[in-house]
């Protein structure tokens, strides 16, 4: 019974941003989980290669170049997973990203941060999020069932320090989740569900030099701000992120619409005191 409540055979799960290193370990979870995954990315030889990794486990799996701040390269994806799977069932919303020109630093101040890299941030966390749910979640609509995923962040419920434009924009971010919720379920239909996760502190190759010093291998002092802020004293892995995904996607969680769930080893939860 448990087994059957977390379980995603027969569905297709289309992962935007798959090509990287959270978003191929979050494709092969939810293959493990009984999901044929349809991986998009602009950087399809990414995406491939995940899609590979995933098919050599013995799981169904294809990868489609897909910008997700051009609808049209969405709608050909889209048809090109209609093409493939027959269906669409999940979409997560996996496309995103900083910049360090959209960051202050000792070498750039807020007052000159340039408008192109705020920008940039901005479109790809939020109109990447938006566009391809405009998309897909007009197929939702249609078919009257559907959920969504979103990617949230830890600054999202309190600003981190530097992460200007990031910050703003993983907010609006978990904004627009709680609003497509109620959206979807007031306008179009009451079967469609969309929550997001907000992982914290994670060691990838965006932020692994911010946290852990290139020269010594320990800490950096940012990266020890964060583990004593984190309760569990440990930045998160990747795979970490893989349980709560596949819980929002499946029937455990279908009652459960709207939210942000933070993965993150009690950093939003710890005051510092």
């Amino acid at each position: 019974m448990c087994n059957n409540m977390f379980s995603l055979e027969g569905k297709v799960a289309v992962v935007t941003g798959a090509g990287g290193i959270l978003c191929g370990e979050i494709s092969m979870g939810l293959a493990k989980a009984g999901a044929k995954i349809a991986l998009l990315d602009l950087r399809l030889d990414m995406a491939e290669k995940n899609a590979e990794a995933i098919r050599n486990q013995g799981y169904e799996a294809a990868a489609f170049e897909c910008n997700v701040l051009d609808k049209k390269s969405i709608e050909n994806a889209k048809d090109e997973v209609l093409k493939k799977f027959g269906r669409v069932d999940i979409l997560l919303n996996g496309a995103g990203g900083n910049k360090p020109d959209g960051t202050t630093s000792d070498k750039l101040s807020f007052f000159d941060i340039p408008q192109d890299a705020v920008s940039w941030v901005f479109n790809l966390n939020i109109l990447g999020t938006i566009m391809p749910t405009q998309v897909f979640g007009k197929l939702f609509a249609e078919q009257d069932s559907g959920c969504v995923i979103n990617i949230s962040s830890m600054s999202a419920f309190h600003p981190l320090t530097r992460t200007v434009a990031y910050s703003a924009a993983k907010a609006a971010v978990s904004n627009f989740t709680e609003w497509m919720a109620v959206h979807f379920n007031q306008e179009y239909s009451k079967n469609i569900r969309v929550n997001a996760i907000a992982p914290g502190f994670l060691l990838t190759q965006q932020n692994y030099y911010l946290m852990v010093d290139e020269k010594t291998g320990g800490n950096t002092p940012r990266g020890e701000s964060v583990l004593r802020k984190t309760p569990m004293a440990r930045f998160g892995k990747p795979e970490e992120l893989v349980g709560g995904v596949i819980y929002l996607c499946s029937d455990a969680s279908k009652f459960v619409n709207g939210v942000v769930l933070p993965i993150d080893g009690g950093f939003n939860a710890y005051s510092g005191v």
